[in-house]
Parts: C-alpha cells; sequence; structure tokens
C-alpha cells in the first residue's frame, strides 16, 4: 500500500489565517550547517489559499534554524512557466530578514515547468561549498511535475539529498523515484489545512542531514592548537570525553573531560612540526552522539623576534617593533641602536610583553644599526638587526628676514623681506612699531598688516627709530611662531641699516 512509503494526513478541519506572522524562537537552533534550497511550486494548479500556507510553512519549518555561512542557508526558487528565484543562497543570514522576505513573495501562475527549475537547481547548489549538506526541498501539488526522473537522479548522484511535501492531489509513483530514502521521513503527502502535523518531523529530518558533526582547527600555532565543535549538549544534559596524542607511538595520548556547555578547547604545550590526531565523543544519556575526530600537524617552531618593523620616523625618532609576541617563553627584550658606521651604542631593555618602543634624541637625516634580542627562559638568546634613518630635520615656516631703506626719499620708509619654506600658510601677520606722534606714551605704538600667501615682502611707513619688526605665518588653527628683526638708524633718522 502507498501508506507504507508516504504519510498522508487527511483531516476535514480548516485552518483559516489571513496573513502569515511567524514568531521565531528566541533561541534558534545551532547545530547545523548546510545549504537548503526550496522548490516551491507557483504555477496555476496550485490555489491561491493552498500558496499561501506552503508558504506559512516553510517560515515555521525553518524558524528556529541559525542563518548565514557557517550555519543554514537558505534559497527560495519558484516554479511556473519559467523558474524565478525568489532570494539565492547568501541573501538572509537572520530569521527577521528571512521571515520578511517569505511573507513578500507573489504566486507566479502559468505552466509547471518543473525541468527548467531543477536546471537552475543543479546550478545553484553545485556551485557552493563542497563540504557543507545540500539538500532540495520540493514543495508540489504533484498535478504534472513532468520528466523529473533523470534531473533528480543527478542531484543525487551530487550528494543533494531530495525531500519532497505533496498536497495529496500527486504522482506519488514519481515522487518515490524521486525522494532519498529513506521513504518515511522524507516524503510526505498531506492535506494543505493539516500541514502543520508534519513540521516537526520533516524538521528533524532535516537537522539529521545538515548537523554539523565535525571537529575543527580555528587555530595553530607551533606550540597551541584551538578545537571546535558545534554544541549538542548542555551543562545539565552530559560532557565530553578528549583524547589527543601525537602519531609517534612513543608519545602517551592525553584524556581530557570538559563540560557539556563546552564548544572549544585549547591545545597546549604542543611540539612544533609534529603531526596529531585529537577525538571528542559527547558522553550523555539523551542518546548516541558519533565521535569526532581530527588531525592536524603544527607549525614550526619561530623564536622571537622573527620580524622588525619600523615606523613613526621622524627627524629624532624612530619606532620599532617586533614580533611574535611570547611572553610565557622570552625573559626580556634588548633593543640596542647606535649611528654607522661606529657611533656610541645605546641600550633599552624591555619586559617580555612589550614588542614596541620609541628611540629618541636621535640626529637627524642619519642611519642607525638597531638590534632587537630576546633572553629565552631555556637560556637561549636570538638576535634580529635592521637599518633605520631619520628624516631630515624639518626648515622653519619663515627665514632670512632682512630690513632695508625704502626708495621713495620723501617719506620714511622702511623695505622688509623673508623666505618662507612650508607650503599650506594663509598668509602672514607683520607688526612694527611706529613713530610716535601724538601719544603721551614713551613707547612707541605698533601697527599691524595682514598679507596674502604669496607675499614675501612689503613696505612700512614711518617706522619708529630702532623699530622692531615681526613677520608670523598663519596657519588654518591660527599664527605660529614668527621671526623679527630691529631697524637701527644712523644720526640721521633718514638712513636704516
Amino acid at each position: 500500500m502507498k501508506s507504507f512509503f508516504l504519510r498522508c494526513v487527511l483531516l476535514w478541519a480548516t485552518l483559516q489565517r489571513s496573513c502569515m506572522q511567524i514568531s521565531v524562537p528566541a533561541t534558534v537552533l545551532n547545530c547545523c550547517e548546510g545549504d537548503i534550497l526550496v522548490l516551491l511550486d507557483s504555477s496555476g494548479s496550485v490555489a491561491n489559499y493552498e500558496f499561501s500556507r506552503l508558504l506559512l510553512f516553510v517560515a515555521e519549518l525553518l524558524g528556529p534554524f541559525s542563518l548565514g555561512r557557517g550555519h543554514v542557508r537558505v534559497a527560495l526558487l519558484q516554479v511556473g512557466t519559467e523558474p524565478h528565484l525568489e532570494f539565492s543562497l547568501d541573501v538572509h543570514s537572520s530569521q527577521e530578514s528571512l521571515q520578511k522576505a517569505l511573507r513578500s513573495v507573489a504566486q507566479l501562475q502559468g505552466d509547471t515547468n518543473t525541468e527548467a527549475a531543477l536546471r537552475v537547481t543543479r546550478r545553484l547548489l553545485t556551485k557552493t561549498e563542497d563540504n557543507v549538506p545540500k539538500i532540495l526541498l520540493w514543495l508540489t501539488d504533484g498535478v504534472q511535475p513532468g520528466d523529473v526522473d533523470e534531473p533528480m537522479s543527478e542531484l543525487k548522484a551530487l550528494g543533494v539529498s531530495v525531500l519532497v511535501v505533496s498536497t495529496v492531489h500527486g504522482n506519488f509513483q514519481v515522487l518515490q523515484r524521486v525522494v532519498t530514502p529513506p521513504l518515511e521521513s522524507h516524503l510526505y503527502s498531506v492535506d494543505i489545512d493539516n500541514i502543520d502535523i508534519i513540521t516537526e518531523d520533516l524538521r528533524e529530518a532535516i537537522i539529521k542531514i545538515i548537523r554539523a558533526e565535525r571537529l575543527r582547527v580555528v587555530h595553530l600555532t607551533s606550540h597551541s592548537a584551538v578545537l571546535q565543535w558545534r554544541p549538542v549538549l548542555s551543562a545539565d544534559s552530559g560532557y565530553y570525553e578528549l583524547w589527543y596524542s601525537s602519531i609517534r607511538k612513543a608519545n602517551p595520548e592525553i584524556r581530557r573531560t570538559l563540560s557539556g556547555d563546552s564548544s572549544n578547547v585549547e591545545l597546549t604545550n604542543l611540539q612544533p612540526e609534529t603531526t596529531y590526531t585529537a577525538s571528542l565523543h559527547p558522553e550523555t544519556n539523551l542518546g548516541l552522539f558519533n565521535t569526532l575526530s581530527v588531525n592536524f600537524t603544527t607549525l614550526p617552531d619561530v623564536l622571537s623576534p622573527a620580524v622588525i618593523s619600523l615606523s613613526d620616523s621622524g627627524p629624532r625618532q624612530i619606532r620599532v617593533s617586533w614580533g611574535p609576541l611570547q611572553p610565557t617563553r622570552v625573559q626580556r627584550y634588548t633593543v640596542e641602536y647606535g649611528t654607522i658606521p661606529s657611533g656610541r651604542v645605546h641600550t633599552v631593555t624591555l619586559h617580555s610583553q612589550k614588542n614596541s618602543t620609541l628611540l629618541t634624541g636621535l640626529e637627524p637625516n642619519t642611519q642607525y644599526l638597531v638590534t632587537v634580542s630576546a633572553l629565552h627562559v631555556d637560556g637561549k638568546e636570538r638576535a634580529m638587526s635592521v637599518r633605520a634613518c631619520t628624516q631630515e630635520a624639518a626648515l622653519p615656516a619663515l627665514a632670512d628676514l632682512q630690513l632695508a631703506p625704502g626708495e621713495r626719499q620723501e617719506v620714511e620708509e622702511l623695505y622688509v623681506a623673508w623666505k618662507a619654506y612650508q607650503e599650506g600658510l594663509k598668509g602672514y601677520w607683520v607688526t612694527w612699531e611706529t613713530e610716535n606722534f601724538h601719544s603721551s606714551s614713551s613707547k612707541p605704538p605698533i601697527s599691524t598688516i595682514y598679507l596674502p600667501p604669496t607675499s614675501r615682502s612689503t613696505r612700512l611707513t614711518h617706522p619708529a627709530p630702532n623699530s622692531r619688526v615681526c613677520v608670523s605665518p598663519i596657519y588654518s588653527s591660527g599664527r605660529g611662531d614668527g621671526i623679527c628683526c630691529t631697524a637701527k638708524t644712523h644720526t640721521d633718522s633718514s638712513q636704516w641699516d
């Protein structure tokens, strides 16, 4: 009988829902990793009510899963006269995004061209990562499914698991042939009004396929390794037994017990360039779980310092950094530096947790030899040297301020000129002392003038005897340090030096 192969649920109750609203569980399933492509019959043979109930079913079925790369990726492909990809595998990384997309799906109508949709399905599922499980979930009324035997067989040959939900109108012989065994958990025929009854069973079937049962190495050094796995237990439901050892038979196997809520562990005190094997087994009364295993080879031994870099270079400073930082293997670091070829050598001693220092008080435009050495806890010492050059001393913004008598004899005039070495100045501020014609103060009054950045000279009128003249650079942030000069006069005040 067909009931041996199919789960047929035929009930008369009708569940009316005006809109699709899904409540996502507070804690989603973090158990699984794989790709699920939902192939949804959107042709005219599917009633609008039936189509909306199928979308609601998909939303409830996938609601508990964690989504995104490293978890579960979901795509939706509609079957019509021409296939329509509603969204691809990498689009939705959260349940909120997926549920919103499912609520906005519109039915295509038209013919049931399943063969064309399966060609798109193969392209989508075969270009994904090969090491994750892949599922094709076909939701159909089964009316005229077309010649799907060959494309479905090709998908299964590529490792795709085919699961089918039919709304009882279907061609059961065809559906039985295309489904991946076992039929009793991968093929369902159900009345659309009672499709919710199969949600948990189908979800469990999906979890069995995409449950991520693997032990991975997520970080590796010459002396350590971090192993990670997807938790299948909790703190109250059991514990994990971990064994690891090198493949050299002379080395003993190490055993550790880990709490049930663990999902990673760091293995330390390993030997460099050595292959290890590790096994993890969940111990619980909840059921039988597979033992997870992984092999890995530690990296070659690296003694600090293995690399030195230079930064923050200036006329009188250079920052020296080195690595790798090995505070548990190094007692202290020593930095020695001196000018080339035979300058005085300076020494800086640093704690083992330091991997950089700023060398100051250096000479501008000078080449230095910098040596970083590490004293390791085993008494070994390793050193590494680099050449470092300081930058040239920065020129002042202004220089070479010159004063000279003006050319007009009828007016007391002073000619002022300077040189500028920095670009980006906003202008110049010139101040000088003028003759005290009407002031009661014993000090001569001060006059000021602002000049544009292209200026390099100006003429000042009525300067005071022995007038002090100052020119200051103007930056966007304000006035900078200027230079000053005093204009001395002869007995005849019309003659200037």
